[in-house]
């Protein structure tokens, strides 16, 4: 691995291997290499984050890789940087992922403006992987125009990516039924813009029609503090013929622009802080209580409880805590 401060050069000129080499430390579970990536962090924070963060969620085969792709290309040719994370949903048995992505973008991934870094989303639920503000907070401190994240696209609960991004898109596609129950108000009241795909040929007038219902639903869930009157909104596009996405950029940098202006995007960015130091000391309370041989005795002991039906989870729960956490609340487990 290099040294910090050559791979911090290389980074800041965009150097894809320097980037590249950049998300395998900060992914990597290695003490060493967390440390190395915490320094490398620190040194591309002393230069101004400007670039915007978007999340982007949808329900699998709605078209994410192709309106990224398309998306990415326009903002390319406009003279604009962009990296793309993409995280892709992990195994729950071999824990393996098939990060295909840049083989759905295969003009976007010949680009020296853009940057494609799939990332398996392990057992971290909410759509994205645990290292993804990392990674997106690594890209634009390398000087990324706009960052990108798709999330794996499963459901209802996509909605971690709104608490990483400056602007949240919705991708939809036109439905045949009751549109309003395809998408529950879990991830609809985070979205700043809703945008129907596949507006297009025999489905261009059923698109339209989507998109008026999810408008008049939209307006119920507006947020003053956070959104400019008209957000959030639903728009149409159709991603294979490229048409609507430029409408799509510049209802984004109408929104990005009425926040930065008002303070909305310091006030959101400061929240995301707070909440990734919140995660990110479970996160390392859980890793010291398995690395910890002690406490490792301890929960296969409360697990085998559990298990034989002598003890409750969350009781089991509250003796672990108490052993870790011995002499009231005095003792340590770092």
């Amino acid at each position: 691995m290099q040294n910090v401060a050559e791979l911090t050069k290389n980074i800041r000129q965009k150097d894809r291997r320097a980037l590249s080499k950049a998300v395998t430390l900060i992914e990597s579970t290695r003490l060493d290499h967390q440390n190395q990536a915490h320094s490398l962090l620190a040194e591309l924070r002393k230069k101004p984050q400007t670039g915007l963060r978007i999340g982007l969620s949808g329900t699998p085969g709605v078209g994410k890789s192709t309106f990224i792709e398309s998306f990415g290309m326009m903002l390319i040719e406009a003279g604009l940087s962009v990296a793309i994370l993409a995280v892709d949903p992990s195994s729950s048995r071999s824990g393996g992922s098939i990060l295909g992505d840049k083989t759905r973008m295969p003009r976007l991934s010949r680009e020296p403006n853009a940057f494609i870094r799939p990332s398996p989303s392990r057992t971290t639920l909410g759509g994205v992987a645990a290292q993804t503000r990392n990674v997106a907070e690594l890209c634009e401190t390398a000087g990324f125009d706009v960052i990108l994240i798709e999330t794996v696209g499963v459901g209802q609960s996509e909605t971690m990516v709104a608490d990483m991004t400056d602007v949240f898109l919705l991708l939809l596609a036109p439905a045949g039924g009751d549109e309003l129950q395809g998408v529950k108000r879990g991830i609809m009241e985070r979205a700043d813009i809703v945008v129907i795909n596949k507006a297009d040929g025999d489905l261009k007038a059923e698109a339209t029609r989507t998109a008026s219902e999810y408008a008049s639903a939209l307006h119920l869930m507006r947020h003053p503090t956070t959104c400019p009157e008209g957000y959030p909104r639903a728009m149409t596009i159709s991603a294979i013929e490229a048409s609507g996405i430029s409408a799509v950029w510049e209802a984004i940098e109408e929104l990005a622009k009425w926040r930065k202006e008002t303070g909305v995007h310091d006030q959101m960015r400061a929240e995301q802080a707070q909440r990734r130091f919140r995660t990110a000391v479970e996160d390392r309370v859980m890793a010291r209580l398995k690395a910890d041989p002690a406490h490792r005795a301890v929960w296969a002991q409360m697990e085998a409880a559990i298990s034989q039906g002598e003890i409750t989870p969350d009781e089991a729960a509250t003796r672990l805590l108490n052993k870790v956490f011995a002499g009231g609340g005095t003792g340590s487990i770092f």
